[in-house]
């Protein structure tokens, strides 16, 4: 059996980390949703980037866009709105097989807004509209402003993909901020069944980060722990998970309709040529989770994954090596701001990139 559709049955969603004209044209992200189980897509500047400057099918329709008097935002907007909206249109009928739990597209705000709570605010809410669609998730960063507007956006019934999330901190932060703003949600009246957030956990940045530190220090016990932070802290990070949802504390929400905010693994492709190009799907596999994998990843799949629900087994030598490495002064919460900060500087990089694209 396809192991991706295998994955399927643990409770454990597939998505595409990759969206481009030529996927939507060729069929590509079609035969991935109806062959492999996709079942959900996820961009950012950087994917948007590397679509418009290498896919042919953008080229006639942006010589178009620059001989109109668009600034370099609303060319942007009018190439990258209608493959969000084909891609939602897509993986429509995921959505509504499910009742609204799977079948989403992820669409970012710009990530000069990092910073900026209430310019999140209002452009998550404009980018919402122009999208149009319910299947729709807004990307907010975890910075401390971009939480605070994630609380108000689900507030507000916006459906919101958190990202830039490196730490266990960021994830506690952002699961309390999500239980305060669907609540305040429903204090208003409404269902909070049709709100629908996700909480990204980026993974291969923390190993290439925490593999540099180890490296440093170069003892034979911090060099037995390269390649082993990312994946040890998704696993804890899945027991929070469960505390927060999995409690009294969710049920009164639970039992009125509300959703859980799944964990997302993102940056799952290894970047370090020497691990297993499936290091972040196999250890990571369990029920209420998403995986976000690049094309390659879920080529590697495909092809030679190895399907078993194992996201709560080995929680024991993974709380061990998170606590050897703070023994050893490599503190994950510290290692998750720098990470941050630099994932908010790549994506302003790549924004600056795909706005000179559109002059």
């Amino acid at each position: 059996m396809n192991p991706l559709l295998e994955i399927k049955r643990t409770g454990q969603h597939i998505w595409l980390d990759n969206l481009s004209r030529t996927l939507l044209q060729e069929n590509t992200l079609k035969n991935l949703i109806q062959q492999d189980g996709v079942s959900g897509v996820t961009s950012n500047p950087s994917i948007f980037y590397k679509a418009v400057s290498e896919s042919p099918y953008y080229r006639e329709e942006l010589e178009k866009l620059k001989a109109l008097p668009l600034d370099e935002n609303a060319r942007y907007e009018r190439l990258a709105v209608p493959d969000i909206q084909a891609a939602c249109d897509l993986l429509r009928p995921v959505f509504e097989q499910s009742e609204g739990d799977d079948g989403y597209v992820s669409l970012e705000v710009s990530p000069l807004l990092a910073y900026d709570e209430e310019q999140t605010i209002s452009e998550a809410h404009r980018l919402a509209g122009l999208v149009g669609r319910d299947n729709l998730l807004i990307k907010v960063p975890a910075t401390p402003e971009g939480i605070r507007a994630f609380e108000r956006l689900i507030g507000d019934g916006v459906n919101v993909n958190v990202t830039l999330m490196f730490s266990l901190r960021h994830v506690e932060n952002v699961a309390h901020s999500y239980l305060r703003g669907l609540r305040q949600w429903a204090s208003k009246g409404n269902s909070p069944r049709p709100i629908k957030a996700v909480a990204s956990v980026f993974l291969s940045r923390v190993d290439t980060l925490v593999d540099k530190r180890l490296e440093t220090l170069g003892s034979p016990q911090a060099l037995a722990l390269r390649g082993q932070a990312a994946v040890s802290m998704a696993k804890l990070a899945y027991q929070r998970y469960l505390r927060v949802f999995h409690s009294d504390g969710f049920s009164e929400m639970r039992d009125a309709g509300g959703r859980p905010q799944y964990l997302l693994w993102a940056s799952t492709g290894a970047k370090n040529a020497a691990y297993s190009d499936v290091l972040y799907v196999e250890p990571l596999i369990g029920p209420e989770t998403i995986n976000t994998m690049p094309d390659a990843t879920i080529a590697a799949v495909r092809d030679h994954g190895r399907v078993s629900s194992v996201l709560t087994e080995g929680l024991d030598e993974a709380e061990a090596r998170y606590q050897a490495l703070g023994n050893l002064g490599v503190d994950l919460d510290e290692v998750g701001e720098q990470l941050q900060q630099e994932g908010v500087k790549l994506f302003d990089e790549a924004f600056a990139k795909l706005m000179a694209l559109m002059r």
